[in-house]
């Protein structure tokens, strides 16, 4: 009794722990069983043993309700903790404990008292028609009661896999005393050794308390998480079984596809999901899946994804949906932009270019059509950043580092024939994404430009470290001012904190949509070494960026 109400004081103060409550009414229960039983065996005569006998069963009945309560809780179901059900599994032990007061009445629960032993015990004939109807009671809810916790023992973690080895021996010590008892195998005189047998629980619950965290450290949340994962996120997901029909969806999906979650369940999945035969078995819907009618629908990007059981054979297909509407608006946005500044802009600046061209030895001319140059080269970079952005969701290939950086740095040294540009590459064919292009180009042409030396100087080189690849391009100019760093560390612009241009953001939005980073240090005595890290890509690999963060 001490170790069970050790525990119980243990089960107490963690309380607000999932599984405590019940827990502690177990461990209350079986000392109530064992207390009646010394009471009963002390007590002077035949009337005051039967009353503790009957008073026992309070705890005997108890004890399996608070089994199950507590498996269902301690393991994520405590949905079916609520008062109706409680009442209802209480039912049966209520009405046990009261033919077990109102014996003398009848002989539901026992035939009749026999007498009382040498040793103070009251002898009973058992078997009446309710002793075995709550004796498979009490075994009913364990067995169901131990199902889940089993299927803790299979837990990738150690103290789960301790829990739950814990309290199924916590349970299983009184229950093969108690059917070896019922069974007459154990020669106890008349007492139900059972109550003895509680000892090795409240040690085994005691050591799960204290050595495993049983109320500590629970997997209740694991259960509940994954649920509440599949119904609140944000994409619309659909389960359907091998024969294509609904097993469940959550609550995206419900508003998306505009039904009673009641109504589709167990309904073919082709009356429900528009267009249903040109999804895939697996993998991802060419083009988008338009739901709604013509003027309020919205396209969905649709992928499919094959459920397996543990022989591998496919069980059923889970089908999500991720609205596409605001990218495809966004992309029209771009596409228009994208024309802007590739077609009128630049045939502006063509006009403008050739009126002041007509003046050539005014200096106002000549200012001006440094101007209209630098607006056209503006147009060039914005152009670049909106094919950079398309790639976050077109996919770009794999491209060999070699061949790949050499287009690079040769495009630039043609527009400045006095640069000097030394690079190395790493042996191996090794594959970066090739949506870097931009990156490496504005990175080695700032370089340049931005040098007013009549000989700039600039250095490219490479390394690989497991799989990522690094490049590192330093020059001799007058460095990157803080100015522009501090802007690209803050992510945005204001009126009063910019930046001169686009370059430096395409190498940093490049960069990011490779899966990679960047890094600005200075150059010793002069200039920034700008250094680049990405991942090293397989040739059959999609980039970083091929995955859509819309």
């Amino acid at each position: 009794m001490a170790i069970g109400s050790a525990a119980t004081i243990l089960a107490w103060r963690a309380r607000p722990e999932p599984g405590a409550k019940p827990l502690v009414a177990l461990l209350v229960a079986q000392s109530w069983w064992s207390t009646c039983i010394i009471f009963r065996l002390r007590a002077p005569g035949l009337e005051t043993k039967l009353l503790w006998a009957n008073l026992a069963w309070i705890g005997v009945v108890t004890i399996p309700v608070a089994w199950f309560f507590f498996a269902l809780e301690y393991t994520g179901r405590d949905e079916y903790l609520r008062l109706r059900y409680v009442a209802a599994l209480s039912v049966v032990p209520i009405l046990t404990v009261l033919f077990s007061l109102t014996g003398h009445y009848h002989e539901l629960l026992y035939i009749e008292p026999v007498g009382v032993s040498t040793t103070g015990v009251v002898l009973f004939q058992q078997g009446g028609p309710w002793f075995w109807i709550i004796a498979a009671y009490t075994y009913v809810l364990g067995i169901f009661g131990m199902i889940p916790i089993l299927g803790l023992l299979t837990s990738d973690a150690v103290a789960f896999r301790g829990q739950s080895a814990a309290l199924v021996v916590g349970l299983l010590a009184p229950w093969v005393t108690n059917i070896i008892y019922l069974a007459g195998v154990l020669p106890t005189a008349g007492v139900d050794p059972t109550p003895i047998a509680f000892s090795v629980s409240g040690i085994v619950y005691l050591a799960a308390l204290t050595r495993f965290r049983l109320l500590g450290t629970s997997p209740a949340p694991n259960k509940r998480a994954r649920q509440f994962l599949f119904d609140r996120m944000q994409g619309g997901a659909i389960v359907v079984d091998s024969n294509d029909y609904i097993v469940d969806l959550n609550d995206s999906c419900v508003e998306i596809l505009g039904v009673d979650q009641r109504d589709v369940l167990g309904a073919p999945a082709g009356d429900i999901i528009p267009e249903y035969d040109r999804l895939p078995d697996d993998g991802a819907l060419p083009g988008h899946l338009t739901i709604g009618n013509e003027l309020g629908g919205h396209p969905y990007d649709v992928m499919a994804t094959q459920i397996t059981n543990v022989r591998g054979t496919t069980i059923g297909r889970v089908i999500t949906f991720h609205d596409i509407g605001e990218y495809l608006r966004q992309q029209q946005r771009l596409e228009v932009l994208n024309r802007v500044l590739r077609h009128n802009i630049r045939t502006e600046t063509n006009v403008i270019y050739g009126y002041v061209s007509r003046f050539e030895n005014d200096e106002n001319a000549r200012t001006v059509k440094e101007r209209t140059l630098r607006i056209e080269e503006i147009g060039k970079k914005g152009r670049e950043a909106i094919e950079l952005f398309d790639k976050t969701r077109n996919q770009s290939e794999p491209t060999p580092l070699e061949p790949f950086l050499e287009q690079c740095v040769k495009s630039v040294c043609g527009t400045d024939p006095e640069a000097t540009v030394q690079y190395d590459i790493p042996d191996g064919d090794v594959m970066i994404a090739g949506l870097l292009r931009p990156v490496f180009s504005n990175l080695v042409e700032n370089a340049i430009v931005h040098n007013p030396s009549d000989d700039p100087h600039v250095w490219v080189s490479t390394s690989v470290d497991g799989g990522t690849v690094r490049v590192e391009v330093a020059d001799d100019g007058p460095g990157i001012a803080d100015y522009e760093l501090a802007v690209l560390e803050d992510g945005t612009e204001t009126p009063l904190k910019h930046g001169s241009g686009l370059g430096l953001w395409i190498v940093k939005w490049g960069t990011d949509i490779a899966g990679g980073e960047v890094q600005f240090t200075e150059n010793e005595p002069n200039g920034t070494i700008v250094t680049i890290e990405v991942p090293v890509l397989s040739p059959e690999t999609t980039s970083p960026a091929m995955v859509d963060t819309d």
